[in-house]
């Protein structure tokens, strides 16, 4: 029975039904009793496995086919009438050839099985930043994750009343053949479909199919912002509390930074961390000429391996209760689960992620194939569930953002902290952030991997348009937000990581945030404003290398340091990247911000330093990595600006 009269919502369910044709259709009320009668369905067709629920309360396990194990970008398209508007880093289709090819997949894919209709909202029901989406599918576990990371339920078609819009949302899991599985948008429609997929990022069609591909490209239009990033709020000891948004590629730290645990002696003084979001953040002008933000979804999609109490104590805590894990390992002996990294002791019997018996006698750390659980298993968790998430987590109005910080992998030439001159600045340092491959990776060590704004993979549009935006956005803003760049991956001669990094990255944010009120000094240098050594508390930081050497002042100095002759290398990358990858849209705004790093660096020399013979071993509280910098080079870099360029629109 349908839970609406919103002619287009019925006409959008019975177009998917006479597509898929389902034996039945399922309306998702999101009420427990559904639910819970959803997971004993799940629980007796073999689609979950049922934890121990002394332990891990209202918990279960799915496992995918091996071939569904993780997004797949070149098998993502965005699908606009002109290719141009899809842009230079995304994968397109005609939209008339996606229906016809999607439709002729998922034409009858449904026979034997259950439809089920997803009101969900992105956002608070009732916020002026919630969206409302429907999904069709015929995945109890997309439903049942769905419940989880989004609101879900009859109030959200209350809120779309009779005549609302909505992004329309077609889930078919077909035979799951990666030869013919697709992940197609239609910004130009407000649509999404998915077929051949059951992997969560595949078809949880709310999360980045939804909240940031097609949410980027109405934030374009409608004047806000979808973007990549964690939010996180700084209760100081005086009680104010402030709010950051920080963007960063994979392996660079996200979710340690969204859940940070301060050092024992911020604790003392009355330093409190809260978590707002970890992963997307929707961000508009609010009344105060500030910009607010939100966390539009309602829970936790993280990966699981190297999740344990160390690493991230609120993650792990996050997964205790009413969290389904996809593709880790069983324990067999309790019927909890496991990962690589979660405890240091192997457990004796466990069943793998495919449903095999594993030997952790034949576990080998550096041979994936060995392992228990797959290296991108997930645990989809209750963000309610996490020890630190911040009381404005449920807020209609969201959260003023002090600062925006992006971040990236870098073993070199970029410091631990600096601070942009402006907004374009900013917007030109989010549009040049890379990360380097490490030694784990087939090929040469330090090669650069550009991702703008962390969110290479989920814009919705052309990346220069998406620059555009942002610039477009500093105008709207009467007191923006402080833009800053952290790199917590400095490594010394040896690949050493130089930081300590989790919970001192607290140390770091201190500064930032005292630089928004103009509590703390810095100096202006060729890229930035980068901190004094004496701004950055170092008060009880206890790490140590190997060799008996603690961190301290010289090497703080070390991380900040800028070298212009590198950065003038920097800048001619990032003129080749624009020039080859994103070209003509590229505002002007940030060719400005380009030609004056190559004029700060212009005729700068690379000292060559003599290294110490003794090596610096990994510190006791970081994780070993064989990269080494490539051994330093001599030359004379004469910058040159390049020819003017012109927005277009």
């Amino acid at each position: 029975m349908a839970l609406t009269k919103n002619k287009k919502v019925l006409d959008f369910v019975a177009e998917s039904a006479e597509l898929g044709q389902p034996d039945n259709i399922v309306w998702i009320d999101g009420s427990a009793e559904q639910i819970k009668a959803l997971k004993k369905e799940a629980v007796k067709s073999g689609e979950l496995i049922k934890l121990n629920d002394n332990l891990l309360p209202d918990c279960y396990l799915h496992r995918t086919k091996v071939n569904d194990v993780a997004r797949v970008e070149d098998r993502t398209f965005i699908c606009t009438k002109n290719k141009e508007d899809a842009g230079p880093v995304n994968y397109w289709m005609d939209p008339r050839q996606a229906y016809e090819l999607a439709n002729e997949i998922a034409r009858g894919s449904m026979k034997g099985r259950t439809m089920y209709v997803i009101p969900y909202s992105m956002g608070v029901v009732g916020s002026p930043f919630a969206k409302i989406g429907i999904e069709v599918t015929d995945s109890i576990y997309v439903v049942l994750n769905m419940n989880i990371m989004t609101r879900v339920g009859v109030e959200c078609l209350k809120a779309l009343g009779k005549n609302g819009d909505f992004i329309k949302g077609f889930h078919a899991k077909c035979n799951v053949d990666a030869d013919k599985r697709y992940i197609m948008h239609f910004p130009e429609d407000n649509t999404i479909i998915s077929v051949n997929s059951a992997y969560g990022g595949n078809v949880l069609l709310g999360k980045k199919c939804f909240a940031l591909r097609i949410a980027s490209y109405l934030g374009k239009n409608e004047g806000w912002m979808a973007e990549h990033m964690l939010i996180l709020g700084v209760t100081f000891p005086d009680g104010e509390k402030k709010y950051v948004a920080a963007a960063f590629p994979s392996a660079c730290g996200k979710t340690n930074l969204a859940m940070l645990i301060p050092p024992k002696h911020y604790l003392d003084k009355g330093y409190k961390v809260e978590c707002v979001g970890d992963d997307i953040a929707w961000i508009r002008v609010g009344e105060d000429g500030r910009l607010w933000a939100v966390n539009p979804e309602n829970g936790f999609f993280g990966v699981a391996p190297g999740t344990n109490e160390h690493s991230n104590y609120n993650a792990l805590q996050s997964t205790k209760r009413g969290t389904i894990f996809t593709n880790v390992a069983l324990n067999t002996d309790d019927m909890t689960v496991w990962w690589e990294g979660l405890t240091k002791e192997l457990p004796e019997h466990c069943i793998d992620w495919t449903g095999k018996p594993w030997d952790s006698a034949k576990y080998d750390k550096h041979d994936k194939s060995t392992c228990a659980a797959h290296p991108n298993s997930r645990f989809t968790a209750p963000a309610i569930n996490c020890p630190c998430v911040s009381p404005e987590f449920n807020s209609k109005k969201g959260v003023p953002l002090s600062a925006i910080i992006f971040g990236g992998r870098r073993a070199s030439t970029t410091p631990l902290v600096y601070e942009a001159r402006d907004w374009n600045h900013g917007v030109f340092i989010g549009s040049a952030m890379s990360s380097e491959t490490t030694a784990a990776a087939a090929g040469a060590v330090g090669v650069l991997r550009h991702d703008p704004m962390a969110m290479k993979p989920f814009a919705g549009y052309h990346m220069g348009d998406y620059f555009a935006h942002w610039v477009e956005m500093g105008k709207k803003v009467k007191n923006p937000p402080k833009i800053f760049n952290v790199n917590w991956f400095r490594t010394d001669a040896d690949g050493n990581f130089m930081w300590p990094g989790f919970g001192d990255n607290m140390r770091v944010l201190e500064w930032i945030l005292k630089r928004c009120d103009g509590a703390a000094d810095a100096e202006e240098t060729a890229i930035g404003f980068v901190p004094k050594a004496e701004d950055i508390d170092l008060t009880d930081l206890d790490y140590e290398y190997d060799d008996g050497k603690k961190f301290g002042v010289d090497e703080l100095k070390e991380i900040l340091a800028i070298d212009k002759a590198k950065w003038a290398k920097e800048a001619e990358e990032i003129e080749g990247y624009y020039n080859g990858t994103i070209k003509d849209r590229i505002p002007q705004e940030l060719w400005d911000s380009l030609n004056t790093l190559k004029e700060n660096c212009k005729g700068a020399v690379e000292e060559v330093k003599e290294k110490p013979a003794a090596k610096k071993n990994v510190a006791k509280k970081a994780t070993a990595t064989t990269a080494k910098k490539p051994a330093a080079k001599k030359t004379t870099t004469t910058a040159k600006k390049p020819a003017a360029k012109k927005t277009t629109k």
